[in-house]
């Protein structure tokens, strides 16, 4: 019902289209199911009576039909193409738009290496199931039943054979599917394995090099790769019975037709030239019927994979999008009462979180490791909602935002940098797309990139591989501070985005950051006590809590915690 329900929905903008098939598609087959009357006129009536002038006129009305038969085929065959692959684009891009609307937690539900196979394979399986059936879903249906009646105007004695062959073929189609429907779901999974190994391991290959753990992972692969080959193998040991048992059927219908049907010739029961024609409908038959069993075949997988992409339409995101409200005037972030946890989690994230930060001033969250810095920042831009409390920009909550108001007002650098296949120029512009060169190298300059790209032979042009995995690790880190300084927005949040470069960039890092964002809110994550020493306001989390507020020196005299931090990097005298 969810492939039936999909395909009509997604079929309706092309209707023009599908009904030129249908009219074409009919015409070839009344065509095609003309041809054997007409050939066996010409065995009986112009060949056994010698008149050659029947002969050259049902001749060329063979001729004339025929011509009309393939024509119109390769018509409906044309349009039934442009009708399949254009509902296959409309299929995958709107599972891009589904999986794009969908919040961080949503993706990570379903899975990556899913979602990939979802948008190319099980499209392609729902997209030739479509081309097959807009092929012949109305030469099938008529050949058989239009077969079946010209079979018995030719004569009557023999049909007993359709009734055999046609049922028999029935059953062995039966059979097959019911076997079939499990195995072809078992194989959509396996997919999803070997896409998910093979993804895990492409982007972590430095890390497996450098633990040596090829042979590791190679057996992975193997495993995955095994266990999707047993199961094609599975399905393609009932396609390989199939096709030899309906080629049995046929040629065994076919010798039954010459042995029953030669003795009623002999008899004077029947004629040549309708024994000709009615081995030519019985034959037209079985092919419909086997076009028919191999459509027939293609509908488990198509179904199965239709299900998996319901799944995806059918997923409500997690964040509502709204449609926006007025611009905030003011850019303060404010935390109240704010709580968070992820899906399946013993206790939340952050508990109870509340704090200001300012316009014009430096925040800086510090805390140890898993305190629940990252998720803190990730509200902001509203990569999640929280489960408590209200996160609000100028006194308006995030949630009212539109994405195009929330991409004005925020730049985030995360704390993974990540950097898209293309040049520098297209990764720094990719948060305002109308940034000038000049706009770029000031980017650049603050984030302390400008060196390095100026020295590289094609400077902005500078081809960048997905991931950024052509840069190093500081220099992919700068690159993307200056992608969020080029896009100018009122608030910038940091995630432990100093984490790779050496102490002395990072102090010239900063003292051009405070140049360069004067009057913007400034949100910090950093690991680091000398990156955010010099911050307006320091807060402390400890076990997704705030249990410290202040300046660097009001922290080291009245906070435990921040002076427990600061002490296992640096002595209090050295940094007091």
């Amino acid at each position: 019902m969810k492939l039936l329900r999909l395909s009509i929905s997604h079929a309706k903008p092309y209707k023009a289209w599908i009904a030129a098939v249908l009219v074409l598609q009919l015409i070839s087959t009344i065509a095609a199911l003309y041809l054997p009357t007409l050939n066996a006129r010409i065995i009986d009536e112009g060949i056994a009576k010698g008149d050659t002038d029947f002969i050259w006129s049902t001749g060329v009305t063979m001729v004339v039909v025929c011509f009309i038969q393939v024509m119109s085929a390769i018509g409906g065959i044309y349009f039934g193409a442009r009708t399949a692959m254009a509902i296959g684009r409309d299929l995958r891009r709107e599972v891009y738009y589904r999986v794009n609307a969908l919040g961080a937690l949503d993706v990570s539900r379903f899975g990556t290496a899913t979602l990939i196979t979802r948008n190319t394979n099980d499209v392609q399986q729902v997209q030739m199931l479509l081309l097959m059936a807009l092929n012949f879903m109305v030469s099938t249906p008529i050949m058989c039943i239009g077969g079946i009646i010209m079979a018995l105007r030719e004569d009557v004695g023999l049909s007993w054979l359709v009734w055999v062959s046609v049922p028999l073929l029935f059953a062995v189609v039966g059979f097959l599917v019911v076997k079939l429907l499990p195995l072809f779901r078992e194989m959509q999974d396996r997919i999803d394995t070997v896409n998910c190994v093979l993804r895990e391991q492409i982007t972590g290959i430095r890390v497996i090099r450098a633990f040596v753990r090829e042979d590791y992972e190679a057996g992975r692969y193997r495993d995955a790769n095994l266990a999707l080959t047993k199961v094609s193998v599975r399905v393609g040991n009932l396609f390989v019975l199939m096709f030899p048992v309906i080629m049995m059927i046929l040629h065994l219908a076919t010798a039954a037709v010459l042995w029953f049907g030669g003795h009623r010739v002999d008899a004077g029961q029947m004629q040549i030239g309708s024994l000709t024609a009615f081995l030519q409908y019985l034959l037209q038959i079985l092919v419909a019927v086997m076009m028919g069993v191999f459509m027939v075949m293609m509908i488990p997988r198509a179904a199965i994979s239709a299900e998996r992409l319901d799944e995806v339409f059918s997923a409500e995101p997690s964040l509502a999008v709204p449609a926006g409200t007025d611009q905030p005037e003011r850019h303060e972030v404010e935390f109240s009462a704010v709580s968070f946890g992820y899906p399946g989690a013993e206790r939340p994230v952050l508990n109870n979180v509340s704090f200001t930060a300012r316009e014009g001033q430096t925040t800086a969250i510090v805390g140890s490791t898993g305190s629940g810095k990252s998720t803190l920042l990730n509200l902001i831009p509203r990569l999640f909602d929280p489960q408590a409390g209200t996160v609000r920009i100028g006194g308006v909550e995030v949630s009212e935002l539109s994405r195009s108001q929330m991409a004005e007002l925020v730049g985030l650098v995360p704390q993974k940098p990540y950097l898209f296949s293309g040049t520098i120029a297209s990764n720094l512009k990719f948060g305002r797309p109308d940034a000038g060169d000049d706009e770029l190298w000031e980017a650049l300059r603050v984030a302390q990139a400008k060196d390095f790209v100026d020295g590289k032979p094609h400077r902005l042009n500078t081809p960048i591989a997905q991931g950024g995995i052509n840069v190093s690790g500081g220099q992919r880190q700068r690159l993307c501070i200056a992608r969020a300084l080029a896009a100018r927005p009122r608030i910038y949040l940091f995630d432990d985005s100093f984490s790779a470069l050496d102490v002395a960039t990072d102090q010239r890092l900063r003292e051009s950051l405070a140049e360069a964002t004067t009057g913007a809110t400034v949100i910090i994550v950093a690991q680091r006590v000398s990156t955010i020493r010099e911050a307006d306001h320091i807060i402390v989390l400890d076990g997704g809590e705030v249990v410290g507020a202040g300046t660097h020196e009001e922290l080291l005299e009245s906070n435990a915690t921040y002076r427990e931090i600061v002490e296992s990097q640096l002595s209090v005298e050295g940094v007091g």
